[in-house]
């Protein structure tokens, strides 16, 4: 009889420390640009009138061991308001050999950490080697992230965060051991910083090209739909643009899409930067912006992990399946 692990929230925090999430999203990026991972365009069910949507991710790994992943999550942008994440799911890994459900993991533990790592290693990858600033517009789970992940690739000395709502950001940053500084205004945490992190559920955008430092580098992390954006259009006009997946920025990214620019503007696919098939940051000047809109193979990487973790030190729950 199959057994199926059941992964915890818990499981998983412990189980995906950042730090190695952060290599597990460097190899898979890059395995996806030598071809090694595959993924379609996910699928989006939003229900007419509602502010809700469903959706499915699939991916499947080649080498070295098959696998498929599956990721259904739903997203509930009222969700903060009840302390709870807006993204809500579970992820399933599959046997890549007999199709057999191996393990059922917390989607919402799975997203906040590899999205977080995600931004990390394009921040690693086109962020100036000198930047010591850090601004962070949002204060909910992937703010929180965001946090814990970024201060691991470059050495910040100092922290701003807003939010739209001062007592959250003023909690984010009593309960982090980094010094952070709670800025008055998005425009004032923008000022001077050397890289910045979008993480908001804003329908507008968020920042405007004049607050930003000379040769920053921006994660623009929200938005993951055609209908929001984070970033004017006149920063998108005016940056390197960077992304997860070309597929996704020219169907899905509400940043891309509402800014009307053309397909020459993407300059690369990060995966591809990272294996030196494409060019990255140019000069210390250079404006540098990553489009996050997560990716599936991201998730299966990151079940394949923690499965593999959970069997060694028997962790999570087995049930006959």
């Amino acid at each position: 009889m199959n057994e199926l692990l059941v992964l915890s929230h818990d499981d998983v925090r412990r189980l995906l420390p950042m730090d190695e999430c952060i290599e597990l999203m460097d190899a898979v990026l890059s395995d996806l640009a030598r071809g090694r991972v595959w993924q379609p365009l996910r699928f989006a069910m939003r229900p007419p009138e509602e502010p809700t949507l469903m959706g499915l991710m699939p991916a499947h790994r080649s080498e070295p061991k098959p696998a498929y992943g599956l990721k259904a999550v739903c997203i509930f942008p009222g969700n903060p308001e009840r302390g709870l994440d807006a993204h809500q799911g579970g992820v399933l890994l599959f046997d890549g050999e007999t199709g057999q459900l191996r393990a059922l993991l917390d989607g919402s533990a799975v997203t906040a950490v590899r999205t977080a790592a995600v931004s990390a290693v394009a921040t690693r990858a086109l962020a100036r080697e000198d930047a010591k600033e850090l601004a962070i517009i949002g204060a909910g789970v992937q703010a929180r992230s965001h946090l814990e992940a970024l201060p691991q690739v470059r050495e910040f000395e100092r922290v701003r965060i807003w939010s739209r709502t001062p007592e959250h950001a003023q909690a984010l940053a009593a309960e982090t051991s980094l010094s952070v500084e709670v800025a008055e205004s998005a425009e004032a945490a923008l000022r001077g910083a050397d890289v910045v992190v979008t993480a908001t559920s804003s329908r507008e955008p968020v920042l405007e090209l004049s607050w930003l430092a000379r040769g920053a580098h921006v994660n623009a992390v929200g938005s993951s739909i055609p209908t929001t954006r984070e970033l004017d259009t006149a920063t998108m006009a005016s940056a390197a643009l960077f992304c997860d997946a070309r597929e996704s920025l020219v169907t899905e990214a509400g940043d891309y899409l509402l800014a009307d620019l053309s397909a020459d503007s993407i300059r690369a696919e990060l995966g591809t930067v990272l294996i030196g098939a494409a060019e990255g940051r140019r000069s210390d000047d250079e404006l540098t912006v990553f489009k996050s809109l997560g990716l599936a193979v991201e998730d299966l990487a990151a079940a394949e992990h923690v499965h593999a973790r959970a069997r060694e030190e028997g962790v999570g729950t087995a049930v006959p399946f």
